[in-house]
């Protein structure tokens, strides 16, 4: 019911904001540019998402197919179960559904973000398969997806790139900092579901688990901060992230035919649920993205900045990361909406400025919680979201929090 009540929400705000703005303001284009926005927003959900989806998702759940059958996703699981059985206490051992979520996390964690959406839905599919009431998200269900709203990703590569065609003198000067708000926040997000779901934090699989993949975040940020250079990590980035998409599939081709797979045949038969899957989320990411439209387009995010401003005003704080918090506060709803914030406070400050460094890492730290929800859960059909919403939005917030902190510490 949470994620009615906000979708409801944004509609009957967004409606008030601007009839207060014709009353008061005599602001008489208001009303015209929502409903602009409306059809502009549900356009593109069909025409700019879901469609080239199809093609995507075409693409790697036809690839995905071929790694089941030649046993590559069973291998997987079996290497991470002893850490999944227990942050998914759910989930069968060596379920299949173990390897999809891993694939998903590794494409995320790359920044492979056209190879992560695929494996990701394939993931939630395999999780409602043994999910006893599907219409409502699952323990483990609302576990994958909130670490997904954390958004761990080794390299911003598209913010980045963002910031050099803005002229930074170093675009890659947010790669630490970011790197750290973005494992803050998933390692909050984690913590809090794990106590909300109890699962025992201080079992020894799971301790060394967290200690070996802190030490691996830690050991990537030491060696590319003393061994390569600004313009060196951009180029390796790009380099790996790509070579490793590539290297998957030929890894997975090579190994079927190895297995005496019949890889086209099973590329096909994967692939047939690519279009069912992107005609699934139609209605359910239409319906978000107008819904985020009314909101944006109604001036409220406008409103709650300057409300915040006001407030750390009064309570004597530095108040300089304020104009950051429309970025912030649209990552959680819309990622194009969040980009062109992102964007137009580069423009406005100054691509170097505080604000355009914070912004950057703001952007690279989170993911679109509510475009999460919508997309994934409605691809199963899962309507009631249960402490999904409140733990996605959760994890968001510690990213934004450790975004501002990590900005202070090197840039202010």
């Amino acid at each position: 019911m949470a994620l009615t009540y906000l979708w409801a929400g944004f509609f009957i705000v967004g409606f008030i904001a601007a009839l207060a703005q014709w009353i008061f303001l005599g602001d008489t284009d208001v009303f015209k540019k929502i409903v602009d926005g409306t059809f502009e927003s549900a356009r593109i959900g069909v025409m700019e998402i879901a469609l080239p989806l199809a093609g995507v998702m075409t693409l790697w759940l036809g690839i995905l197919n071929i790694a089941e059958k030649a046993g590559f996703i069973a291998v997987i699981a079996r290497v991470i179960s002893p850490f999944f059985s227990r942050i998914f206490p759910s989930v069968p051992k060596d379920h299949p559904a173990t390897g999809h979520m891993v694939m998903n996390f590794s494409a995320n964690f790359l920044g492979l973000d056209n190879a992560a959406t695929p494996f990701g839905l394939k993931a939630m599919e395999s999780l409602q398969s043994i999910n006893p009431k599907k219409d409502e998200a699952s323990d483990a269900q609302i576990m994958f997806l909130v670490l997904q709203t954390a958004g761990l990703t080794l390299i911003p590569l598209t913010v980045m790139a963002q910031r050099a065609i803005l002229g930074a003198q170093d675009p890659s000067d947010i790669f630490i900092p970011t790197l750290i708000a973005t494992y803050a926040g998933t390692f909050v997000a984690f913590m809090a579901l794990a106590i909300k779901q109890r699962i025992k934090i201080f079992d020894v699989v799971i301790l060394s688990w967290l200690g070996g993949m802190t030490a691996f975040v830690l050991g990537l940020v030491f060696f590319f901060s003393n061994f390569l250079t600004r313009a060196e990590i951009q180029v390796v980035s790009k380099v790996a992230s790509n070579f490793i998409l590539l290297g998957i599939i030929v890894l997975f081709l090579v190994g079927g035919l190895r297995k005496k797979v019949n890889v086209y045949e099973a590329f096909i038969e994967g692939a047939k649920g690519g279009i069912h899957t992107s005609l699934m989320i139609i209605p359910y990411l239409v319906g978000m993205l107008v819904a985020i439209s009314v909101l944006r387009n109604s001036g409220v995010l406008g409103f709650i900045v300057a409300g915040f401003t006001w407030v750390f005003t009064q309570l004597g704080f530095n108040t300089d990361f304020t104009p950051g918090l429309p970025t912030a506060l649209m990552k959680s709803v819309s990622g194009s909406g969040a980009r062109a914030m992102m964007i137009d406070a580069m423009k406005t400050y100054g691509v170097d400025s505080f604000v355009g460094r914070l912004v950057s890492i703001m952007q690279g730290s989170s993911d679109t919680t509510l475009y999460i929800i919508a997309l994934y859960f409605g691809s199963v059909g899962i309507n009631k979201t249960r402490y999904a919403l409140g733990y996605g939005l959760l994890a968001d917030l510690a990213g934004v929090i450790a975004a501002i902190w990590v900005a202070y510490l090197f840039f202010h």
